[in-house]
């Protein structure tokens, strides 16, 4: 009988893990949408590897989030973000998809890390198609 409710309690975890993670991955999946840099910057990692078509570079938190208002300023505005394709491995997700912007569309691919209860982002590309 203890061995059940080791089962349910273990179930009911996982249950709950998953669901902050898709719930994590909804947040940063809208503010790509929108282009809100501040909303995405929640999901960051103390340091995040950002790759643009001009420029490649490690960047911490507060770095990165200036990077990103400005690479979306410089694009005339985001349109909206196109999921492609998700996947998860060993705790790690994965998002690929077509950032739309004003001025044309980027294949962008993130990448989250599950640290604890959050996922965080640690690194994203933005290419010109």
């Amino acid at each position: 009988m203890k061995a059940f409710y080791t089962i349910i309690l273990l179930s009911t975890m996982i249950l709950v893990s998953a669901f902050k993670t898709g719930a994590e991955l909804d947040s940063v999946l809208g503010a790509l949408k929108t282009g809100d840099a501040t909303q995405l910057s929640r999901y960051f990692d103390s340091r995040v590897d950002i790759t643009l078509p001009e420029k490649s570079d490690n960047y911490s938190r507060s770095q990165a989030v200036m990077v990103i208002k400005d690479f979306f300023i410089s694009t005339g505005g985001v349109k909206t973000f196109e999921l492609k394709h998700h996947g998860e491995n060993n705790g790690s997700n994965f998002l690929i998809g077509v950032l739309q912007t004003n001025n044309g569309s980027y294949r962008t691919t993130l990448f989250l890390k599950q640290k604890g209860e959050k996922a965080y982002l640690q690194e994203m590309r933005f290419m010109e198609e």
